[in-house]
């Protein structure tokens, strides 16, 4: 994971069909995400959105 994506731990995820998805922006902080978010849902109220933590690596490995 790059440092820049490291600085922006929150992601907006959308949930694409067969169990695709696509992280739509990542944020520094939750609330952040969450305005935005809101925002995506009335621009399109049928896609399906989610806020993940990402930490990008599983907690204990280093690189």
């Amino acid at each position: 994971m790059t440092y820049a994506n490291r600085l922006h731990p929150w992601a907006i995820v959308r949930l694409l069909p067969k169990m695709q998805r696509v992280v739509v922006r990542r944020f520094r902080n939750r609330s952040n995400a969450e305005g935005h978010m809101q925002a995506l849902k009335r621009l399109m109220p049928d896609a399906n959105f989610v806020i993940v933590f990402d930490l990008g690596e599983p907690i204990g490995e280093e690189s």
